[in-house]
């Protein structure tokens, strides 16, 4: 993954030489996204500059990416898993072993971008320019893995850029670019080039789930498309334990030929987090031991996260209260992970949502409500999980992939009858998931009860976090949030903390705007709380607020 940032709609009479200063110092400001290599194009239409991470063809894969002929450019962040099978056959003049040229390419093959969009099988955001015609494209992957960001600056040009930060103070207007959806200025509209039958209930009635193992083994093997070290996360929770099982068994080949040859870092390696005694800490080394990774389990202290929250919040560009707290370990870990030469590594986001793990599942009154659920859950994916995935890991500069959203393993997920999926009446959450992986973890991981990564790190980081907040925010400011910040009003002075510090970075309603509110429990969406008459008066993002349901599991 790398930064973008882009300006569109230039007119004649433009400082084009002051213009690219200005988009090198705002890009500038997501340069931790790209420390590797800076490129910059700029001609009468267009100003692309892109902040490289590089991950696959370091040698070759520069961007802004270029056309032989040269009327195009293209910066892009992500990866195309899909991009060899998409080169095959394709008549275009390829110039790199990137695997975003192939944007370029299908673009070349005409045809509207709604229905090539389609094609990609990956992680992207990405700005394209066509000088001959002088047109862009700006794009983001479905689910919103990536982050993308747009706004108009005072002269009225489009700028994009890979984070908010990019655009503060030259955007009024700015907003998160939504998942799924294309804008093409050729005719000004932005579309979704992404939707599926599976989105309503009826689709999957009475479908039987089918292979899940072979699924997400070929997702994790796609996603291990890299030339550079790489890495598991391994919190010893269900999630990431699949996936760093699944990558132990294409570890020693390279993807890149087919498994013909051994691969360049054969070893896994696999990394945790937590405060001292953690259950996350305990678990993962038992789940690291029975998979023969190269485990690293980091401790860190209250204090230590604590003393972080604000580079935390202006990096995540969220004030959340529950990707906050989660944010912060996954933000210390990534510092280390870096300090070992390590650039991407593969992680378990997503699986809650699709199938149903959070706690707050239990509750489901029917299959199709709970099926209506993973919809929601997975159409602010974006704001919160995938966010902070992203976003504490790169900035450091290490590229998170998380195999469960591949979207080959979403269609696999949501295509079959959510009654499968249910939880309750001694049935744990996401069983069909454990069952289909039955032998390849050891019981105590394959049938750990969920823990929100924020919980698993130690109950004493949230417990911690709660205290300090109620002896740095006075009673008399805590009553004047909902004049101070009419849009998602704190409730509480832990959301109070983490609001003041992103006003500091962001100020604004534009920016408050880009995040996403409402009451929630156990990471529920507004409407499930309707599920249970107790949960409106006890809502809270820690698992541990669903009572009768969630248990300390702390491993001896």
């Amino acid at each position: 993954m790398c930064g973008i940032f882009a300006m569109f709609d230039l007119a004649p009479g433009d400082d084009l030489a002051g213009l690219r200063r200005q988009a090198l110092e705002l890009s500038q400001r997501q340069r931790h996204r790209g420390p590797d290599w800076s490129g910059v194009f700029i001609d009468a239409g267009a100003i692309l500059v892109h902040e490289r991470l590089a991950i696959v063809d370091p040698a070759s894969g520069a961007q802004p990416l270029r056309s032989r002929d040269g009327t195009l450019a293209l910066a892009a962040n992500g990866e195309i898993y899909n991009h060899a099978e998409l080169r095959l056959g394709s008549g275009y003049d390829f110039t790199t072993g990137s695997d975003c040229e192939v944007v370029n390419a299908l673009y070349c093959e005409g045809g509207d971008p709604v229905e090539w969009m389609a094609r990609f099988n990956g992680i992207f955001a990405f700005a394209l320019w066509d000088g001959a015609a002088q047109r862009y494209l700006v794009a983001r992957d479905p689910l919103g893995v990536c982050p993308l960001y747009w706004g108009h600056d005072t002269a009225g040009r489009l700028c994009v850029a890979s984070e908010m930060k990019a655009l503060v103070g030259v955007c009024a207007d700015l907003a998160a670019f939504p998942p799924g959806h294309v804008y093409d200025s050729a005719d000004g509209g932005l579309r979704r080039y992404y939707r599926r039958p599976w989105r309503d209930y009826a689709a999957t009635r009475g479908r039987a789930p089918g292979d899940l193992r072979a699924a997400l083994e070929q997702a994790v093997q796609r996603q291990l498309m890299t030339d550079v070290p790489y890495g598991v996360l391994l919190s010893g929770g269900l999630d990431s334990s699949l996936v760093a099982a699944c990558a132990a068994r294409f570890a020693r080949e390279r993807i890149e030929d087919g498994g013909r040859s051994e691969a360049w870092w054969p070893r896994l390696h696999s990394f945790a987090i937590g405060l001292d005694g953690s259950p996350d800490l305990a678990a993962a080394q038992l789940a690291a031991e029975a998979l023969g990774t190269v485990h690293h389990g980091f401790v860190y202290t209250f204090w230590e996260g604590l003393d972080a929250l604000p580079e935390v919040i202006r990096h995540i560009e969220s004030y959340d209260v529950t990707t906050v707290r989660a944010s912060t370990p996954m933000f210390l870990l990534a510092r280390r992970i870096k300090a070992m030469g390590v650039k991407m590594v593969l992680s378990g986001e997503g699986s809650d949502e699709l199938f149903g793990g959070y706690l707050y599942f239990h509750k489901a009154p029917s299959a199709e409500a709970f099926h209506e659920e993973t919809v929601r859950k997975l159409d602010t994916l974006h704001g919160y999980d995938c966010l902070r995935a992203n976003k504490a890991m790169m900035a450091w500069g290490v590229e998170a992939r998380v195999p469960f959203l591949d979207l080959a393993f979403v269609e696999a997920a949501m295509g079959f009858d959510a009654r499968y999926k249910m939880a309750g009446q001694g049935r744990i959450e996401k069983a069909v998931l454990r069952e289909a992986f039955a032998g390849a973890l050891p019981e105590a991981i394959l049938w750990r009860q969920k823990e929100q990564f924020s919980d698993g790190v130690g109950y004493g980081w949230i417990d911690g976090l709660k205290a300090h907040a109620e002896q740095a925010v006075s009673d008399r400011e805590f009553a004047a949030a909902g004049s101070r910040w009419p849009y998602n009003a704190p409730a509480t002075k832990e959301a109070y903390l983490y609001r003041a510090l992103f006003e500091k970075h962001f100020p604004g309603p534009a920016c408050a705007a880009t995040v996403p509110g409402g009451k929630s429990i156990a990471c529920s969406s507004p409407a499930a709380l309707a599920w249970d008459p107790s949960f409106g008066g006890r809502a809270d993002p820690s698992g541990r607020a669903v009572q009768g349901v969630h248990a300390q599991a702390l491993l001896t």
